[in-house]
């Protein structure tokens, strides 16, 4: 497994997204945000947060997740509910982040790395759920049996030759629940 050193992932993506998707990927001292070309920066920005590697896979999946049009715009035009959500809002939150969280533990696994589950609201006691857990499990299944899209297949085989991983299988992807959750999942 390898440490935080992130620079290898930011030369692999700047290497194959600047020139086909005008992006580049930048460790940043805050929080993160994707923020587009503009008049002082000619390239598209995935900025991470304080040189995290897991941070830069989460925002690279946030990006992979982002069609052409939300990638013109600054944190690809959503409005973000910090810290501190009701269950509902926590709720909401986890319905939007199937897709992206499945991204992330995808890329995790090509990268070598173990994958946490983000629920992302540490002050409000909330973890991610089962239901959540086992939503985005099933979503990296999916991926797997129909096909990864084009810039998360890009990514997961620069990812897998950097770092010397097999190939992808769905029994790479192990989902670990309550032993009452895994009997009503099984």
């Amino acid at each position: 497994m390898q440490g935080d050193n992130y620079q290898p992932l930011i030369e692999l993506f700047n290497r194959l997204f600047l020139p086909t998707y005008n992006t580049v990927l930048v460790a940043g001292e805050d929080e993160p945000i994707y923020l587009p070309a503009d008049e002082q920066h000619p390239h598209h920005r995935v900025v991470f947060a304080h040189g995290f590697f897991a941070s830069a896979l989460h925002e690279i999946a946030h990006w992979c997740v982002a069609g052409p049009e939300r990638r013109l715009l600054e944190d690809f035009g959503y409005w973000y509910k910090p810290d501190g959500r009701s269950a509902a809002e926590q709720a909401e939150f986890e319905r939007v982040e199937i897709r992206p969280q499945a991204y992330e533990w995808i890329f995790n696994q090509a990268a070598g790395r173990r994958f946490h589950f983000s629920a992302d609201n540490l002050s409000a006691g909330l973890g991610a759920s089962d239901t959540f857990k086992r939503n985005v499990h099933a979503q990296v299944l999916e991926l797997l049996e129909t096909g990864l899209p084009l810039r998360v297949q890009m990514l997961v085989g620069a990812l897998s030759e950097q770092y010397g991983t097999p190939a992808l299988s769905p029994d790479q992807f192990v989902l670990a629940l309550d032993c009452e959750e895994l009997a009503e999942y099984a």
